[in-house]
């Protein structure tokens, strides 16, 4: 079960992909996803709004290492002409470039963009065809169901990116009215497979190794892309190649926790300055604790914790002391 992936003229080694998550899959996460197995990974997604009127903080999302590679970029907009030319400032920044047609947050749908845009089927076809024609790299788009519940512009929408040249699908298969409650619909991936000849990518509910076979196994898409199931356990990649291969996953061990903890802080502080580190990564310790025990103590302890060294003795007290 354990395949390649082929989208346009990029061969991924595996079929398992981090997924573009907002204010979350900045460098230090890729690289550590990257470690653990994971083929591809994308940037958080990007305004093309910003990037054209040339915003440094924009361009910072951009940012990657030698080893951070191939890098999906993931674009945002409603403008066919500013999304082309969004398209043609990040080139250079990545592998592969897809365009969020699924994000279901107020702030984003509000300005026309992200699922707001599967209400609007011809918007979504010049969109295709004018970033396809600003770009030689890879095109992807990623969509929900549709709007509202019981919607099925998912399978229009992908007819059209398959007519306008687009490499592959992701497909989360929820409405934008469900935001992330209820269940995804694996059973819509199966569908969307079924009448795409490009690849078809699956995403939504995966939270450990054996939902990326399940949904291998039950839908037939050519990948799975791992959003939340990944946040504080890049192990997950490891497991799932791993159970694709028919072996045995070996879970991280407290000791490796701590390790990995450790490497994302140091990571971090080296990409955003220590002040933007300790802020944000007490979210990412608090994920890496969970199945610990005594991770809501942790958790509580360390949001109260300042400064570098205080938050490093805490962590290395709760995995250690986890440990034995």
């Amino acid at each position: 079960m354990c395949k390649t992936l082929t989208i346009g003229s990029l061969q991924l080694k595996n079929n398992l992909i981090l997924a573009p998550m907002a204010g979350l899959t900045n460098l230090p996460m890729r690289v550590l996803a990257r470690e653990c197995g994971a083929a591809l990974t994308f940037t958080e997604m990007v305004s093309v709004n910003g990037l054209v009127r040339d915003g440094k903080k924009t361009f910072d999302l951009l940012r990657r290492a030698p080893e951070d590679r191939p890098l999906g970029v993931q674009i945002f907009g409603d403008d066919p002409a500013l999304l082309a030319e969004g398209a043609r400032l990040v080139e250079p920044y990545g592998e592969l470039i897809d365009i969020n047609m699924g994000c279901p947050v107020k702030k984003v749908v509000g300005s026309g963009a992200g699922s707001a845009l599967l209400r609007e089927p011809a918007k979504v076809a010049s969109i295709l065809r004018a970033v396809r024609r600003a770009t030689s790299l890879p095109l992807t788009i990623k969509i929900r169901t549709g709007w509202a519940a019981g919607e099925q512009s998912f399978m229009e929408i992908g007819r059209i990116a398959e007519g306008e040249g687009v490499d592959a699908v992701t497909l989360h298969p929820r409405s934008r009215a469900q935001m992330f409650e209820g269940h995804a619909d694996w059973g819509k991936i199966a569908e969307l497979k079924g009448s795409l000849s490009i690849p078809v990518i699956g995403s939504g509910d995966i939270f450990k190794a054996a939902d990326v076979a399940a949904m291998l196994k039950e839908t037939g898409c050519d990948g799975v892309m791992i959003a939340r199931g990944g946040l504080g356990d890049p192990w997950i990649f490891r497991e799932a190649l791993a159970l694709m291969r028919g072996e045995t996953p070996v879970p991280p061990t407290a000791t490796e926790k701590l390790a990995v903890a450790m490497r994302h802080l140091a990571l971090f502080i080296e990409t955003c300055g220590e002040h933007t580190a300790l802020r944000e990564m007490r979210k990412h310790l608090s994920w890496y604790a969970k199945g610990v025990p005594g991770a809501a103590q942790f958790r509580n302890a360390i949001n109260r914790t300042e400064g570098k060294e205080p938050l490093v003795a805490a962590v290395r007290d709760f995995f250690s002391e986890a440990a034995h």
